[in-house]
């Protein structure tokens, strides 16, 4: 099962890619989930921040994003049955305490990048464990987008966004960025949540 091998990459190295976890039919149906959101203009400039400190900055990241809520299509439900699957797993073997997931699409425009960054706030460490589904089918060497991974020794991992490749990392241990895509670059990113610490320690 491929949660076993998440979980032994989580428990090791703190990170794991799934190739083809998702199958090529799924994946496309979900790509064009995607598109029809887009069309109708559902997706938004993202910011960086929080609350009311929320800011669109291009200079910093350049995607489009929607986020997924339940009953918005069976399609979407489906994807987010099998994360709240793996987020049990996750508890039961690494008991993470994780208690729910968000998500949502996310398209780079030919040009957009994300810099370098963590996906935990510093005064809030809710998020757990980040996933990116990668949407993209057909994705050539030239087309960039790569996730760059920084580890702590100083060495990186460039990662391409592969149709139905899924990548799972802690989320305040590594540093990473998206590299400029020279296409249309669609995922599903999304973070396992726990309760905040200061709540856990009341």
């Amino acid at each position: 099962m491929q949660f076993d091998t998440i979980i032994d990459d989580l428990a090791e190295r703190g990170w794991s890619l799934q190739r083809r976890f998702l199958t090529s039919d799924l994946t496309l149906d979900l790509a064009a989930e995607c598109r029809r959101r887009e069309a109708r203009g559902a997706l938004a400039p993202a910011g960086i921040g929080r609350g009311e400190a929320v800011a669109v900055r291009e200079g910093i990241r350049g995607d489009q994003i929607q986020w997924i809520e339940p009953g918005q299509s069976a399609l979407c439900d489906g994807y987010l049955a099998q994360m709240d699957a793996l987020r049990q797993a996750l508890n039961q073997a690494l008991f993470l305490g994780l208690e729910e997931f968000e998500c949502h699409f996310a398209l780079y425009p030919p040009g957009a990048f994300y810099q370098t960054h963590l996906d935990r706030f510093r005064d809030d460490d809710s998020r757990c464990v980040t996933t990116v589904l990668y949407l993209n089918p057909d994705w050539q060497p030239g087309d960039g987008g790569e996730l760059r991974m920084h580890f702590a020794d100083g060495t990186q991992l460039d990662i391409p966004p592969l149709g139905g490749d899924l990548v799972v990392f802690l989320s305040g241990d590594f540093p990473h960025e998206v590299r400029v895509t020279h296409a249309d670059r669609l995922s599903l990113t999304g973070w396992f949540r726990r309760r905040p610490a200061d709540i856990l320690n009341l």
